[in-house]
């Protein structure tokens, strides 16, 4: 079964993280049939770093723990966005993003970044600045779907998700349903990423993210996966990882959560009360309070995380000193949010 711990009193518990989510960049290498978040050339952005902390600082003043970076793969080999980059100051993206984590982190923020498949040497570099980092492995097998995108091909992508397990990364992963793959399909991904955390035990969470059709892309007419579908994924999920790795389900991207907690899933992952879910902008997240409520009438619990599961949270001997001086004043002893925050 996933994480899904216990508190005293018998209810189980439910995590989620309170983020301020950062679109730095929607120039991308790759060419997704289902995606919606990347931008032509001519449309594209980069996020300028006033911009950016524009953003970080409402999130602090909102009480968030996690600046949550997501941006498309090796944006630079488009000659516009390494243009805008180079006008910064900045020879590719991880540069940008280094410097982008360094100050986040001064701020008292904890950035996790999704920046697609990097090298070793970026991402021992952003390891340094960051509590946590994700890629999607999404699918195990080739699809037709990824025929453009030379970054989702699942060796590229096994391999970045071993590279993170020999640097003892605390990491998000998990699949996309109901883009072309088989159930099949679905077991071997689950089963990939659980041959890596067996061997490194690094990976904190596993996404079971239903596909989101969107209006205009080559499979905007394509429906979302039924229900059932993701259920199964998730009890598939639950019956293949070991209980210290959270299965998590989007809030924001299934009609009702209860279901896929009964199933195992245990955790909601990064909600923010600022900023939309900027690769599901359709999908708008859910209001807390109404989803404690329910919750709490269901006999769950929902806890506050920050973008490090609480065993991270708890063993500080892989982190940075930069890092750990942050989770040290956000975290409590059990490896929660801490509230009120420690001065």
């Amino acid at each position: 079964m996933g994480m899904m711990t216990r508190s005293g009193d018998g209810e189980r518990v439910v995590t989620y993280s309170l983020n301020v989510f950062v679109p730095l960049t929607n120039f991308c290498r790759n060419r997704c049939a289902y995606c919606g978040f990347r931008r032509e050339e001519g449309e594209a952005t980069l996020l300028s770093p006033q911009e950016v902390f524009s953003l970080v600082l409402r999130g602090k003043k909102a009480g968030c723990s996690e600046v949550l970076f997501t941006l498309g793969e090796r944006p630079e080999v488009h000659p516009l966005a390494k243009e805008k980059l180079e006008g910064m100051g900045y020879r590719s993206i991880s540069d940008y993003l280094e410097e982008l984590c360094r100050h986040i982190l001064r701020l008292g923020l904890l950035p996790h970044t999704n920046a697609g498949a990097l090298s070793e040497e970026e991402l021992g570099r952003l390891r340094r600045y960051n509590a946590s980092m994700g890629l999607m492995l999404e699918c195990a097998s080739r699809l037709e779907a990824h025929r453009e995108s030379p970054g989702k091909d699942p060796e590229v992508r096994l391999e970045f998700i071993e590279r993170a397990g020999e640097l003892r990364i605390p990491f998000t992963t998990g699949i996309l349903v109901g883009i072309g793959e088989s159930r099949e399909d679905r077991r071997r991904s689950l089963e990939e990423i659980g041959r890596l955390h067996e061997k490194y035990g690094h990976i904190q969470e596993v996404i079971i993210q239903p596909f989101s059709p969107k209006p205009g892309t080559p499979m905007g007419n394509r429906p979302p996966p039924p229900a059932e579908e993701v259920l199964e994924a998730v009890r598939m999920a639950a019956g293949i990882f070991p209980p210290e790795v959270g299965i998590q389900i989007p809030p924001n991207l299934v009609e009702d959560v209860l279901p896929f907690l009964r199933e195992g899933a245990s955790d909601l992952g990064g909600i923010s009360e600022i900023t939309p879910d900027f690769v599901n902008p359709e999908r708008p997240w859910p209001d807390l309070r109404t989803l404690r409520l329910e919750l709490e009438a269901a006999g769950f619990r929902l806890r506050e995380r920050l973008p490090l599961y609480p065993r991270y949270a708890r063993d500080s001997s892989s982190m940075s000193e930069e890092v750990r001086r942050v989770v040290s004043r956000l975290a409590d002893e059990e490896g929660y949010r801490r509230y009120p925050q420690k001065d």
